[in-house]
């Protein structure tokens, strides 16, 4: 990788000006044009601050060093790896305590690392080349044989899940070709844009909260995505209730020959 080259592109993609940057990382506009220039070669603590003043993600940080011939800073553990253990435990724990309500965690590519019991009502009758860990989630949102056929606002549904992959540009570009050339319905869309899901048991209107590791130091915990699903009506959580009682009640009933 051209480091000055890179160093450009990313701060003019941030439509950052080099006195804005060389604000930001506490140098002057001379300094960052010499560097962007390829007229001086930064040292690494000026790497890492202009990655960090560029709001880089980890990844993004690492390959910046990378360019400008450095070790990368952040590590990029896999997730069985024991220093994950407390991650793996917290994971679990919120999956869990999210029920009767769906939940997942994906990785910075959308693939499935966890999911909930309650998630099997979200992808009901999807094709099993779609579903399960390692499978990606958009893919399963979008794909004709996947979540497709049973979102009633699928226009509105559809931008929504392909404004979140402008960083998977292939993977954007396929999913766009499922998606039909539809208008989203008139009328206001209320303070959020919900699913509506055709589920066995009734439609679903479902909102959806994203959340992230915001301390993370390590790559692989930092592209983590948490995404839980949320009732947008009464009858909604009462359908998720319901879907959840055959669980309890197996579960509840092979409890005393686990003990």
């Amino acid at each position: 990788m051209d480091f000055p080259r890179t160093l450009r592109e990313r701060r003019t993609r941030r439509h950052l000006s080099q006195l804005d940057l060389a604000l930001r990382a506490g140098t002057t506009q001379r300094h960052l044009s010499f560097i962007e220039s390829g007229r001086s070669v930064p040292g690494r603590n000026m790497v890492v601050r202009l990655a960090e003043s560029l709001e880089l993600t980890l990844r993004e940080r690492n390959e910046l060093l990378l360019a400008a011939g450095y070790a990368p800073a952040y590590p990029e553990s896999p997730l069985d790896d024991p220093v994950l253990a407390p991650v793996r435990t917290a994971i679990d724990h919120i999956l869990r305590g999210h029920l009767p309500y769906p939940a997942l965690v994906v990785d910075g590519g959308g693939d499935l690392i966890a999911a909930n019991a309650a998630f099997d009502l979200i992808s009901e009758g999807a094709a099993p080349h779609l579903v399960g860990e390692g499978t990606n989630i958009y893919r399963l949102a979008l794909h004709p044989d996947g979540m497709a056929p049973r979102i009633l606002n699928l226009a509105e549904w559809a931008r929504h899940v392909l404004a979140r992959l402008g960083h998977l540009e292939e993977l954007r570009s396929e999913l766009t070709g499922y998606v039909p050339d539809l208008e989203p319905s008139a009328g206001s869309l209320g303070f959020a844009v919900p699913l509506r899901l055709r589920s066995s048991y009734g439609e679903l209107r479902l909102m959806t909260t994203v959340t992230t590791f915001a301390t993370a130091v390590d790559v692989t915990l930092a592209e983590l995505k948490l995404e839980a699903f949320l009732p947008a009506d009464p009858e909604t959580a009462q359908a998720l209730s319901a879907a959840a009682e055959p669980t309890a009640s197996t579960a509840a009933g092979q409890a005393p020959g686990n003990m």
